[in-house]
C-alpha cells in the first residue's frame, strides 16, 4: 500500500481536486493522509465534508497550531501504515498513472528512494512545456549542484529505508535538506524519466524568490552538507547555472 501524505494549509480552493486526483489513480492500494496545519480558510471543514462516507481510506489530521510543512509531513509519516510513502502538496497535480508506474519502477529497480520528472505549470496548473527531467540515478555529491528532486515526485520504500531518516528537519528548504541527508547516508535516489506531475507556480516576485533561494541553498551547503566555504561556492556555481537553464 502507498501512504500519500498531504500537508494542508489554506488550500480550500485546491483540496477537492487533490482528493479527486488521488481517487482517480489507476493504482488502487493507497491511503490518503491529509494533515491540516491549523488552516484559517476552512480547509479542514471542506475536507471533512468531502470524505464523509469514504471510510478510513482517507484521513484528516487536524493540528491545533501552525508548525509548517515539515512538521505536517512528519505527522503524516508517523500516522502512515503503507509500505510505500509518497508526498503530494495540495496545489500540485499528479497524472492518473503516477502511483502505478512509480510503484512498478521501484519494484523493478529495488529502489528505496525514487523520484520522477515533472513539468512547471502556471497558477492554474496549466502546463508550460518546461519539463525537469529526472536523471537515472542521483548520489549525494551530484545532488549538491542540482536541486532536481521535487517533493511531489518522491516515493520511499519503508521496507528498505529507515522511517526515521525520512522525517523532515525544521529548516528552510526542509525537503532538499531531507534528500541530502538521506543521500549523504549512502542511499541512491533512482530517477524515472517520465513526466507525471505538474508543479503549480503562482505569480510572485521572481527577484524575491531568487534571493530567498540563494539564501536557502547556502544555508544547506554550510549546515546540512557540512561543506567549507570554498566547497560551498564550488557547488553553488553549478547549482546557479542549472537553476538558470531550467527556467529558460
Amino acid at each position: 500500500m502507498v501512504s500519500i501524505i498531504v500537508p494542508v494549509y489554506n488550500a480550500a480552493k485546491y483540496i477537492e481536486n487533490t482528493i479527486k486526483m488521488v481517487s482517480d489513480q489507476t493504482y488502487n492500494d493507497w491511503e490518503l493522509i491529509l494533515v491540516d496545519d491549523a488552516s484559517t480558510d476552512g480547509s479542514a471543514d471542506v475536507i471533512e465534508n468531502i470524505i464523509k462516507g469514504q471510510g478510513k481510506r482517507i484521513r484528516l489530521i487536524r493540528k491545533n497550531n501552525n508548525e509548517g510543512a515539515a512538521a505536517a509531513r512528519n505527522t503524516g509519516i508517523d500516522a502512515s501504515s503503507g509500505r510505500f510513502i509518497a508526498f503530494l502538496d495540495a496545489d500540485d497535480v499528479w497524472m492518473p498513472q503516477k502511483l502505478e508506474k512509480q510503484v512498478a519502477f521501484m519494484e523493478k529497480t529495488g529502489a528505496a528512494f525514487s523520484f520522477h520528472s515533472y513539468e512547471f505549470g502556471d497558477e492554474d496548473a496549466n502546463p508550460t512545456g518546461r519539463v525537469v527531467r529526472a536523471p537515472k540515478e542521483l548520489r549525494f555529491r551530484q545532488a549538491l549542484s542540482r536541486t532536481v528532486i521535487f517533493t511531489t515526485t518522491v516515493m520511499f520504500d519503508t521496507e528498505k529505508i529507515d522511517m526515521e531518516i525520512i522525517h523532515m528537519p525544521q529548516v528552510p528548504s526542509e525537503d532538499t535538506a531531507t534528500w541530502w541527508r538521506i543521500l549523504k547516508s549512502g542511499y541512491v535516489a533512482y530517477g524515472l524519466d517520465e513526466n507525471m506531475a505538474i508543479y503549480r507556480r503562482p505569480a510572485k516576485s521572481l527577484s524575491s524568490n531568487k534571493f530567498i533561494a540563494i539564501q536557502r541553498i547556502w544555508f544547506l551547503y554550510r549546515n546540512i552538507a557540512d561543506l567549507s566555504i570554498v566547497q560551498s561556492f564550488y557547488y553553488f556555481v553549478g547549482w546557479a547555472v542549472r537553476a538558470t537553464l531550467r527556467r529558460l
